[in-house]
């Protein structure tokens, strides 16, 4: 298992994995200094996370090794088929899972991906358009969910 740590826009992050995928990318709320080595089995998500928030990629092609249980994991490959500048409630992702019973349990896996940014669960909001918890931070998601707009937003003031 390799980790290393990248700079962003929104501040560190953390990435974890090997030849079996990507594990984790995480936020960090430290400034950590950045890695200098980049093992081979990393390269790949350093170098698409640095297109996507150069606006160059809208799509990660990763192999992914994220770590959770079976309807964990059917609700991360649910929030990698919301495409890029797009959301969707939970109440959506309750219903593409095939139950909208089953929304507090999507919510919860949502807010339990490992994978930030690649698995894309900041483009999950409320049904009344709200922007809801996000375990990066509101400020993070907000920034995501801008830099995705296809319609940039001027300030008035």
């Amino acid at each position: 298992m390799h980790k290393i740590y990248i700079k962003s826009p929104m501040g560190d992050l953390e990435i974890e994995g090997d030849d079996q995928g990507i594990m984790a990318i995480t936020f960090l709320d430290k400034e950590v200094a950045p890695s200098t080595v980049i093992p081979e089995s990393l390269k790949d998500a350093v170098q698409q996370l640095d297109e996507y928030f150069a606006k160059k990629r809208t799509v990660f092609d990763l192999k992914l090794n994220a770590q959770g249980t079976e309807f964990q994991t059917k609700v991360w490959r649910t929030l990698q088929t919301i495409p890029f500048g797009k959301t969707a409630s939970y109440l959506d992702m309750a219903k593409t899972l095939g139950d909208p019973k089953v929304i507090r349990a999507a919510a919860s896996a949502n807010g339990k991906n490992p994978i930030s940014i690649v698995i894309p669960c900041h483009r999950v909001i409320g049904s009344d358009g709200s922007l809801t918890g996000y375990a990066g931070g509101l400020h993070r998601k907000k920034w995501l969910l801008e830099h995705e707009s296809p319609v940039k937003q001027v300030s008035l003031f």
